[in-house]
C-alpha cells in the first residue's frame, strides 16, 4: 500500500500536467515560464529552506554521500565504456551519458518528503547539493568531448565553472549549508514564508514535467534511449545499494539513498544537450522512457 499512497501522487500530478497541456489549458510559453520558476527561483528555494535546517553531518549521512559519489562514478565510468564500445554516433553521446546517471531532484524530492518526512528531505537535500556539482563536471566534460567543437583549454575550463557556478541548485544548497554552520536561525516570519514558497514547489515541478513529456522520438530513439534507462534504473541502483552496505549506510540514510539511486533522469539534460550540439531529440525520449520506467525501480526501493 506505501507504493501506491507514495507514487500514486506523483503519477497523477504528472498527468494532469500532461492532460492540461492536451487539452489547450496550458501552452508551450507558459509550461516554459512555469519551468523556469520552478528551476531558478522555487526550488533553490526549497533547498536552502531545507539545508539550513541541518544540524551537522554525521557518521551516516558522510556514508551516504561517499556512497552516492562512488556510485556515480562508477556508473558514469560504464556509462561512457558503452558508449566507446557501441560506436555510439558523437550527437548521441553526450545525450546518452548524460541520462544514464543524472537524476530528477523534483520526484526525488517528492517521493521522500512523502516516504521519510523532514528528515528524509534534510538527507537527500545535503546529498543533492555534494553530488550535482559532480555530476555537472562528469556531463559536461563528455559533452564537450563529443561536441565536435574544438575548445580551447581555458574555453573548457569557462564552460565547466560555468555549469557549477551558475546552477541555481548548488546555490541554494551551498547557501543552505553555510547558513547551517554558523549556527543562525532563521526568524519565525522568514521561516514561515520560505515554507510557503517550499510548499508550491513540487506540485508546480511535477504539472511541469507532465505537461513536457514528448512521446514524438520514440521510434528513431527508443534503443538508446531504453538501454540509457537501463543503466539509470536497474545497473546505478544495484552499484548504489551495494555502495550503501559497503560504506555502513543505516536507516532513513539508506532509504534516501535507495530512493536517490533509483530515481529517473533529469530533465535538465535537454539544456546541456541543446548548448553543447548534443541531440535533444534523444535527450527528451530518453527522459520520457526513464520517467515512465522508474516507477518500477522506485517500488523496489520503497520495499527495501
Amino acid at each position: 500500500m506505501i507504493i501506491l499512497n507514495t507514487l500514486f501522487p506523483l503519477l497523477a500530478m504528472m498527468a494532469l500536467g500532461y492532460g492540461l497541456k492536451r487539452r489547450g489549458m496550458t501552452s508551450d510559453e507558459f509550461l516554459h515560464t512555469l519551468d523556469k520558476l520552478v528551476y531558478y527561483i522555487f526550488f533553490p528555494v526549497m533547498l536552502f529552506w531545507k539545508t539550513a535546517k541541518s544540524t551537522g553531518t554525521d557518521a551516516s549521512e558522510a556514508g551516504l554521500i561517499l556512497a552516492g559519489l562512488a556510485a556515480v562514478f562508477l556508473v558514469s565510468l560504464f556509462s561512457y565504456v558503452y558508449i566507446r564500445t557501441t560506436k555510439m554516433p558523437d550527437k548521441a553521446a553526450g545525450s546518452f551519458f548524460q541520462a544514464s546517471f543524472r537524476f530528477n531532484t523534483y520526484i526525488g524530492m517528492a517521493t521522500v518528503l512523502t516516504v521519510l518526512g523532514e528528515e528524509g528531505v534534510r538527507l537527500f537535500s545535503i546529498l543533492v547539493g555534494c553530488l550535482i556539482p559532480v555530476i555537472n563536471v562528469l556531463s559536461v566534460a563528455v559533452l564537450i568531448w563529443h561536441s565536435g567543437r574544438t575548445p580551447s583549454p581555458g574555453q573548457r575550463l569557462g564552460i565547466l565553472l560555468r555549469a557549477l557556478v551558475s546552477n541555481p541548485l548548488i546555490i541554494g544548497c551551498a547557501a543552505g549549508l553555510l547558513l547551517s554552520g554558523t549556527g543562525y536561525r532563521l526568524p519565525g516570519f522568514i521561516n514561515n514564508f520560505l515554507a510557503l514558497v517550499a510548499s508550491m514547489t513540487l506540485p508546480l515541478a511535477l504539472i511541469s514535467m507532465g505537461g513536457t513529456l514528448g512521446f514524438a522520438g520514440i521510434s528513431r530513439h527508443w534503443p538508446n534511449a531504453l538501454a540509457a534507462a537501463g543503466i539509470k534504473l536497474f545497473i546505478l541502483p544495484v552499484t548504489g545499494y551495494i555502495m550503501l552496505t559497503l560504506f555502513s549506510v543505516s536507516g532513513t540514510a539508506f532509504k534516501t539513498g535507495m530512493i536517490y539511486f533509483s530515481l529517473p533522469t533529469s530533465t535538465a539534460i535537454y539544456v546541456l544537450s541543446a548548448q553543447l550540439n548534443s541531440d535533444v531529440e534523444l535527450a527528451s525520449t530518453a527522459v520520457m522512457m526513464s520517467t515512465v520506467l522508474s516507477f518500477i525501480s522506485l517500488s523496489v526501493a520503497l520495499i527495501l
